[in-house]
């Protein structure tokens, strides 16, 4: 059986040692990320909303650059909203900057 292994990208978030988790967990061939904010290498808030989503993209390509994994490996990302129909738009933004091609069994307009 393979053993989990952590995941921490070069520049280790301040928020992982705050809170004890890692950026992701490797597992046989699957890497399972955790959630990531748009908080700087301190762990402190980005105030500005769209520099906050680019900030935690820009925060998740780094996990995926520490597992050597691109945007073109992930499966699947979720987004939590305070105002959905005001703040949806900016995630799907920063989705279409990071990830170029769409899985051809995907359908629908909130698929990956």
């Amino acid at each position: 059986m393979t053993r989990p292994e952590a995941v921490f990208p070069a520049q280790r978030h301040g928020l992982y040692d705050l809170h004890c988790y890692s950026a992701a967990i490797r597992s046989g061939d699957l890497l399972f990320v955790s959630g990531q904010v748009g908080s700087h290498a301190d762990g402190s808030p980005e105030p500005d909303f769209e520099k906050q989503v680019a900030l935690a993209f820009d925060n998740l390509k780094a996990v995926l650059a520490a597992a050597h994994c691109t945007f073109d490996d992930v499966v699947d990302v979720t987004t939590f909203h305070t105002n959905p129909d005001a703040q949806a738009p900016v995630p799907r933004h920063q989705r279409a900057e990071h990830h170029h091609r769409r899985p051809p069994d995907l359908r629908g307009p909130h698929a990956w």
